[in-house]
């Protein structure tokens, strides 16, 4: 894209390059209540199944003082002014009108005192007059909804002024950075927070984070680049390394995504400004931030800004950075390999539960001990409890797992031994296969095989020689050599790849799953020389076994007739390619056999609007294997965004209920679907002996306190994590549909589902179907960028 037509697509002016504070999250999925349809949990939706347990929380309370109410206006600016600070200085020369005590968003104010309906006053900025409109729009209870925004402003600028420095939606504290010198990289100590509403009122949860930045700007980059490459090579190496990337401007602590590079333009480039004033870059960092510029030969970053799912259909703004002044984030690959490294790192980052609650208190402390936070929140007549949470939860039973004729329990939430010395489910014969390795790896190539000859008749499954074949280590060659040799028995073909690259991969995948469809499975050779070769060995015959159509473990699911389906969206970062949403479904009543379907969308689109063919061709498959359809279905949707609660309920849902009434004909079908959610900062911990946390057992169900009042909602610890390697993540799932009437104790049918994901002999964090579509979006969405071929889906072969 040219620097003209990049220009006239965005009307690129100065807002392009000023600084933007989000106002923070998206609050409209708290006034969307769907428990008050769910006739059977309106009462409670606490269940009882399980062994109580004493838990505790990251959240605090907080609590109002005053039962007076607050006023909510909107703001007007004639001229508009463009920029939160710009308008926050506008209404600093009110303040005998409105007080000290405001909260402003930018376009609308929170104020403890009435003003007119309707008032006008001109403010000076620059010594130019600026008209002001305060139009009343509603007045609040200090618990209504509306609050919430103007809450988590209140609170940010409280960490500001402990000096705290705001990155993202996050805080954090540079003076306490830690450096690795060797390995060119630091990490910002800091915090995540939020004020959200739950059943028992306000609450402050906060979590620890940290920032990993690199000791490189994007500038360092691409000048080391181009020292190693030749120069007709060396902009397209740029490209790979930057595009997809992060990066931090340090001038305002603003995160990037680096979408482009134009070649054409410099830091001695002029744009326009909003007054009309031409301006270059370099003058605009030194008036703006009294930041300079010294390379001026560098080119300019593209990012098209920030896409938020809540925000999806707005327009995005290119915005132009200049290399030198951004500062790498992330690990590259090289780091990511360099396993001393990562060890040194996951020691700092990963938090048992007592380094984790004794971060959490630090920061309490913290603020009661700051005497101008302590202000504020008097000032708002808001007080914060001097305990974190605790209440008692509930762990369930451990599940049974049925793997051939053996049956045994989730003991530590892992059976990996059992699968590797007992009968899978079901077994398919592997006789027609080849094995494609490169110049000097035969031997791995035959060691390999003969390793999976050695594991298979433990686990019941006959795997014949295959033909081994030599390939060189091009997307072509491999290709080459696998239509050459493959014929209408091949049942599979495995690539032994000498490196991990990333082309070669996706062009390999693209030509297996799209054009010449067979399951497939490609090994690192570095993967097979660590020391835990052996469960290697079974997790990879494990996984072809899939492939082929075979079956590893069930659990007992009392729900007969039941169809579970998982959806999930990938969004496409590098050069923001289409959206992939995946969609799968089970096939059968053990939930051995998935269905699966992609949809190509528009570049982030999340909702999914092909789900009534996905939905007809899953009960095409359930009738001609069943002989009926399924008495109900039960569908889990992952990667909601924030504030896209009522969206997804008009529209995925509404799409579903449309198609089962025609489908059915009016026959009775029972429909429950259900929201996860894995991103948050929710922590649960117990306590052990000597007062020492841990974290929660799989299996542990928090269905009250931290929950809300508008929802059928629910938190599940499913996994396990080692002794001081960190603390165990819950997840979030929020019924918002249920003519199935599922009970608060059916929440183990969720948990049963997390056990049934083939491609790790544990449990996992969500439910099966759920990862499934995830798998499926991810490798359409990073490697095939096209839809699948039609043969494979009814095949795991996106594992």
């Amino acid at each position: 894209m040219s620097w003209e037509e990049l220009q006239l697509a965005s009307g690129l002016q100065e807002s392009s390059l000023r600084e933007r504070r989000d106002v923070g999250r998206d609050y409209r999925d708290f006034v969307v209540n769907t428990r008050q349809k769910l006739g059977h949990v309106r009462e409670s939706t606490k269940g009882t199944l399980g062994s109580p347990v004493m838990l505790f929380s990251n959240h605090v309370q907080l609590k109002s003082c005053s039962h007076r109410n607050l006023y909510k206006y909107n703001v007007i600016y004639t001229p508009d002014i463009e920029g939160g600070r710009k308008r926050e200085a506008l209404l600093s020369e009110l303040e005998k009108l409105l007080g000290h005590r405001r909260i402003c968003d930018g376009s609308s104010l929170l104020l403890l005192h009435s003003l007119e309906t309707k008032k006008e006053v001109v403010s000076k900025l620059k010594n130019q007059p600026v008209k002001i409109t305060f139009e009343l729009s509603r007045e609040l209870q200090t618990t209504s909804p509306d609050c919430l925004c103007y809450y988590n402003i209140l609170f940010r600028r409280m960490l500001e002024k402990m000096d705290l420095n705001q990155v993202g939606c996050n805080y954090y504290n540079k003076s306490k950075k830690t450096e690795f010198y060797k390995n060119r990289l630091e990490i910002w100590p800091g915090y995540v927070t939020s004020i959200l509403p739950y059943e028992t009122g306000l609450m402050l949860c906060a979590d620890v984070s940290h920032k990993l930045l690199r000791m490189e700007t994007a500038y360092d980059l691409i000048s080391h680049t181009r020292e190693k490459a030749r120069e007709e090579d060396a902009k397209e190496k740029i490209l790979k390394k930057l595009v997809g990337s992060s990066v931090l401007t340090k001038y305002n602590n603003r995160t990037y995504r680096v979408d482009d590079i134009t070649w054409e333009k410099s830091p001695s480039s002029t744009f326009t400004r909003s007054d009309g004033s031409e301006t270059s870059f370099v003058d605009y960092y030194r008036e703006q931030y009294g930041t300079v510029v010294t390379t001026l030969s560098q080119p300019l970053l593209i990012t098209k800004s920030k896409w938020k799912k809540s925000r999806q259909d707005t327009l995005r703004q290119p915005i132009m950075l200049v290399p030198e002044l951004c500062h790498l984030t992330g690990l590259t690959d090289d780091l990511r390999k360099d396993y001393g490294m990562m060890r040194e790192l996951s020691t700092y980052m990963r938090m048992d539960p007592g380094r984790r609650q004794r971060k959490l208190l630090t920061l309490m402390d913290a603020l009661r001990e700051n005497n101008t936070v302590q202000k504020e929140l008097r000032d708002w007549n808001l007080e914060l409890e001097m305990e974190f949470l605790s209440f008692s939860g509930r762990t369930l039973q451990d599940v049974r797992i049925h793997q051939g004729r053996r049956t045994f329990d989730n003991h530590n939430a892992d059976w990996s031994r059992n699968t590797r010395e007992v009968p899978v489910l079901r077994a398919m014969s592997l006789d027609h296969w080849l094995i494609l390795y490169t110049k000097g790896n035969y031997g791995t190539a035959l060691t390999f095989q003969q390793n999976l000859q050695k594991f298979t008749p433990k686990m019941g499954i006959t795997v014949r020689n295959a033909k081994l074949l030599e390939a060189d280590d091009t997307v072509h060659s491999y290709i080459s050599t696998l239509e050459k040799h493959a014929s209408q028995k091949t049942q599979m073909v495995l690539f032994l790849l000498p490196t991990e690259n990333k082309e070669i991969y996706d062009g390999i995948k693209r030509h297996v799953c799209v054009n010449y469809p067979i399951p497939s499975q490609c090994v690192l050779k570095r993967t097979l020389e660590r020391p835990k070769t052996p469960l290697t060995i079974a997790t990879k015959i494990a996984l072809m076994n899939c492939k082929l159509g075979g079956a590893l473990w069930k659990v007992d699911i009392e729900l007969q007739n039941a169809m579970f389906i998982g959806i999930d969206c990938f969004h496409g970062i590098v050069h923001r390619r289409k959206s992939v949403a995946g969609f799968v479904a089970s096939i059968d009543p053990d939930l051995t056999q998935w269905f699966s379907q992609c949809i190509i969308q528009q570049s982030g689109q999340e909702f999914v609007n092909g789900l009534t063919t996905c939905l007809h061709t899953a009960l095409k498959l359930w009738y001609e294997q069943n002989s009926s359809l399924p008495h109900s279905i039960i569908g889990y949707r992952d990667g909601v965004g924030e504030g896209q609660l009522q969206a997804l309920i008009d529209q995925e849902l509404k799409q579903m209920e449309s198609y089962l009434e025609n489908a059915y004909r009016g026959q009775s079908v029972r429909l429950t679907f259900i929201v996860v959610k894995k991103r948050i900062n929710t922590r649960f911990f117990t306590e052990k002996d000597e007062g020492r946390l841990d974290s929660p057992s799989p299996g542990t169900v928090i269905d009250l306190e931290v929950t809300r009042t508008e929802w059928y909602d629910f938190f599940i610890v499913s996994q396990s994590v080692k002794e001081g390697t960190g603390t165990v993540t819950p997840t979030h799932y929020n019924v918002i549909h249920d003519t199935l009437y599922l009970s608060p104790d059916a929440v183990d049918l969720t948990y049963k589902l997390c056990h049934m994901y083939y491609n790790f002999s544990g449990i996992i964090r969500v439910p099966a179907p759920c990862h499934y579509a995830h798998k499926l979006a991810y490798l359409v969405g990073q490697s095939l960028h096209q839809e699948p071929h039609e043969s494979l889906s009814k095949r795991l072969f996106y594992l």
